[in-house]
């Protein structure tokens, strides 16, 4: 007779049904796992008229679509800036056009591996009356530090504050039948209904689609708008800053050619007899640079003597840094004859930049950079004003004035 714990031991193994449809992750030899990565940049998504939003949104799995597409739109832009050049990690570098190589040194990696030599260590006992030393003399120093901290405070509240009320004025009721007809009417899509004559740019009724709640900004409503920034400050040149506003194309010719600068392409676009002024005599100079599929700003700020960078995804860019400093120092020589040095300049520092919480915003957030440092303001806006800034642009581009 066979006891129980035998019959447990020596019993047959069922076999796994022959169905597909029972158990089938007995029957697979390992299970699945599914990595959902970035889908390409659609082919519609160059046409004037393509809703970024609703592709972002409607395509993609429920996974990728709860930041509103803000992290495929991330990977876009890296992928766009990792096909830009190749960089392997080595000592030396050497340039070669868009790709950098770096030379493996044995010798240097060896020297690296060496640690390095232990530091003599106090006593403990010196180090606590050193510290206490320290506190007895900052004690003072604090006292005159709040002192100071509050004189500052008191010149803080005595300052005006700015005044935003200008920004966000609403749209009338007429006004917004007015866009609501020129985003969403009826007519033909190649019909213009902008024309401005002293830049030669239209705007036809297909290109104004961009400024839908979903769209990319297109050059030519980039462009357009601003012109209507640089007519604004030559109309009320007391209440806005003295800038230079270059077009979207600027910043593409200059950092083109061979060796990725080409100051003699744009050379003519800034003569004393086109524009009426020269750029050294500028407070501010605004540069719209294109990364593939999104949009920053580059500043030269003439005055201060700094140069600022913004990217509404937080991104960075040295190379815009370099080309600029050189541009602008080739460019005071050339139009002012005087040497100017770019070494001294320093990157200016920003408490806070508004960045934008989707994939499709980063042209007008770039529009509102411009449009609130031209008055001499900080950037108090944010994601939430997005809507109301395209429909208030697409008011300003149709009667020509931007306010």
């Amino acid at each position: 007779m066979i006891s129980d714990a035998g019959l447990l031991f020596n019993r047959r193994k069922r076999r796994l049904p022959a169905s597909d449809l029972l158990y089938p992750h007995f029957r697979s030899p390992k299970r699945k796992h599914f990595f959902f990565e970035s889908p390409p940049i659609p082919p519609e998504a160059r046409s004037l008229a393509f809703d970024m939003g609703n592709f972002l949104s409607s395509s993609l799995p429920d996974c990728m679509r709860r930041d509103s597409g803000l992290e495929v739109f991330r990977g876009w832009v890296r992928a766009s800036q990792d096909a830009r050049g190749l960089t392997v990690a080595t000592s030396d570098d050497v340039e070669l056009g868009q790709v950098v190589i770096r030379r493996f040194d044995p010798t240097k990696v060896a020297r690296q591996a060496v640690p390095p030599p232990r530091e003599k260590m106090k006593p403990f006992y010196k180090e606590a009356l050193e510290k206490t030393g320290l506190h007895d003399k900052r004690l003072g120093e604090i006292e005159v530090e709040v002192t100071l901290q509050k004189e500052v405070l008191e010149e803080l509240r005595k300052a005006p504050k700015e005044d935003l009320s200008q920004l966000f004025i609403p749209l009338t009721a007429e006004e917004e039948n007015e866009v609501h007809d020129c985003l969403y009417g009826y007519g033909s899509s190649s019909e213009v209904l902008v024309l401005h004559e002293s830049s030669n740019i239209e705007v036809s009724r297909e290109k104004f689609r961009c400024l839908r709640p979903h769209g990319w900004l297109n050059d030519e409503v980039i462009n357009l708008y601003l012109e209507l920034l640089k007519e604004r400050g030559i109309r009320e040149p007391k209440r806005f800053l003295k800038c230079h506003f270059f077009n979207t194309f600027f910043y593409k010719k200059l950092a083109g050619g061979k060796n990725g600068y080409d100051y003699k392409s744009v050379k003519r676009w800034t003569t004393c007899r086109k524009l009426g002024y020269e750029l050294i005599d500028c407070d501010k100079i605004f540069v719209p640079v294109h990364q593939s599929v999104h949009w920053c700003l580059a500043i030269i700020n003439m005055k201060e003597k700094t140069f600022q960078y913004l990217d509404s995804l937080c991104g960075k860019d040295s190379r815009v840094r370099r080309v600029l400093d050189k541009y602008i120092a080739d460019e005071v020589k050339d139009k002012s004859n005087k040497e100017i040095d770019i070494s001294s300049w320093k990157e200016a520092s920003l408490d806070y930049v508004p960045l934008q919480q989707n994939g499709w915003d980063c042209g007008m957030f770039m529009l509102k950079y411009i449009d609130f440092y031209s008055r001499g303001l900080s950037l108090s806006f944010g994601q939430e004003h997005m809507e109301y800034f395209r429909m208030r642009t697409v008011k300003e581009i149709l009667r020509l004035r931007a306010d």
